[in-house]
């Protein structure tokens, strides 16, 4: 059993978790918990040898509480990482790596920002609202660690963009966050599609160029609040 690598979930025995079959494994008295906030360190444990970690779901997001794995192996791997760190190339080599990936993310946060502006796909006579509106849902949804549905790489971008859309419309323009939901099984889901099949009508009269009134379309009241932040953005800026 320790040979293997494995995810685990935690458990309230000391030095136990739970398997995913569901079992009760008790942790090798030679291994300790790698706490979790050094990535290096925890992709080069993985890689030298069995480790167990530790997985805890919230919905449908997974957060790790760190990984049990041989004391000495930990040990050593981070005093060699230690050692790396402490030379100026490895500093250099960190430096690019973060430059390239800030690279991509502008990249990919445009190309998002796009995907979204295509799938709102609103009329002439709205195309300041939908720039407006492309540009609060890829500042949301695009950000490392942001955890929505434009970071996956599971579904194209297409997809992530119409999810996003709808997620961020669901939080906006919808009293979701307020609503008292059953916990019965699929209660929250059938909730999620009926505002769903809300926020789809909304864009549709965007869509169709029908003027929207902020006292009484919640998307114009939103997108009319946010183009008040921008003035008074301005202004300050301006006066500097």
């Amino acid at each position: 059993m320790p040979t293997e690598t494995r995810e685990v979930r935690a458990f309230a025995k000391p030095r136990h978790v739970l398997g995913a079959d569901g079992r009760v494994l008790e942790v090798p008295a030679e291994w300790s918990l790698l706490p979790p906030g050094d990535a290096a360190l925890s992709r080069r444990i993985k890689q030298d040898g069995p480790s167990w970690t530790v997985i805890e779901m919230k919905g449908r997001k997974r957060f790790s509480r760190g990984i049990w794995a041989s004391a000495v192996r930990i040990a050593a791997l981070q005093e060699e990482l230690e050692v790396e760190r402490q030379d100026p190339s490895y500093q250099r080599k960190l430096d690019a790596g973060r430059r390239h990936r800030a690279v991509e993310q502008k990249v990919y946060a445009e190309d998002f920002r796009a995907a979204v502006l295509n799938f709102l796909n609103f009329h002439p006579s709205q195309r300041d609202s939908g720039e407006l509106m492309a540009r609060l849902i890829a500042d949301h949804a695009v950000p490392v660690g942001s955890g929505t549905v434009a970071r996956t790489e599971r579904i194209p971008i297409k997809q992530r963009a119409e999810a996003a859309t709808i997620a961020w419309m669901r939080h906006q323009t919808t009293g979701y966050d307020h609503m008292i939901i059953p916990r019965g099984k699929g209660e929250r889901r059938e909730v999620r599609r009926m505002l769903a099949r809300r926020s789809i009508q909304l864009l549709l009269r965007y869509r169709q160029g029908q003027a929207a009134d902020p006292a009484t379309c919640p998307l114009s009241h939103v997108l009319a609040a946010q183009r008040a932040r921008d003035r008074t953005l301005h202004q300050d800026l301006s006066s500097f």
